[in-house]
């Protein structure tokens, strides 16, 4: 996952360079024009959402409440056997665990690697254990903010091995993102600003 982080900035910045390189064979008089077509060409949502500057927040309103389960979550009463039921029907690999009564307190996570761990290799039963004794408590989950950028919250997920992050703000948790949905706005982000580069280089603007 590093790699594939330094990989898109390496392009990016290949770019850049080459725009620079192009730059300095042009008559200096040339130069205010270029960058005053650079500039004047630029979107009100590239200066907005600019290189690398995609939130948190930002993929949580492109999944939506109902999308790709960012929004599940079961309770710590929960048996694991309607947990992993509940991941299997929704196409998802965890849940939020939420105390029972109150949907907005975080007790933890529950994931795949929960189940197969605590619950396969131990040989024990799904439809007796609860939810509360397999998961990963509060005090021990990493979490994000809305305002987090979509790198940090790569890096956090690469660097702890973990699959899913929580979403958390003042009020208490808001939702739920996996490290597709990470790298799939990184991406994106990535993309948006080497078509924009590449259309300036070529002529495009």
């Amino acid at each position: 996952m590093q790699g594939a982080i330094q990989s898109f900035r390496l392009h990016g910045n290949l770019l850049k360079n080459t725009i620079l390189q192009h730059m300095r064979v042009m008559k200096p008089v040339m130069l205010p024009t270029v960058f005053s077509r650079f500039k004047s060409v630029s979107s009100p949502r590239l200066e907005e959402h600019g290189f690398e500057s995609t939130t948190i927040l930002d993929i949580l309103k492109a999944k939506g409440k109902s999308a790709d389960g960012s929004w599940l979550w079961c309770t710590t009463n929960d048996t694991v056997y309607d947990a992993v039921k509940s991941m299997t029907q929704h196409n998802v690999g965890a849940l939020v665990v939420v105390k029972p009564g109150e949907e907005k307190a975080l007790a933890g996570i529950v994931t795949e690697r929960d189940y197969l761990r605590k619950i396969i290799v131990q040989g024990r039963s799904s439809k007796s254990t609860k939810v509360g004794d397999i998961m990963t408590d509060e005090n021990k989950l990493i979490t994000v903010t809305p305002d987090t950028k979509v790198l940090r919250a790569m890096q956090l997920m690469t660097d702890n091995r973990i699959r899913h992050i929580p979403v958390v703000d003042d009020k208490g948790m808001i939702g739920m993102v996996s490290i597709g949905d990470v790298v799939r706005a990184v991406v994106n982000e990535h993309r948006e600003e080497l078509d924009r580069l590449n259309a300036y280089i070529q002529g495009g603007y």
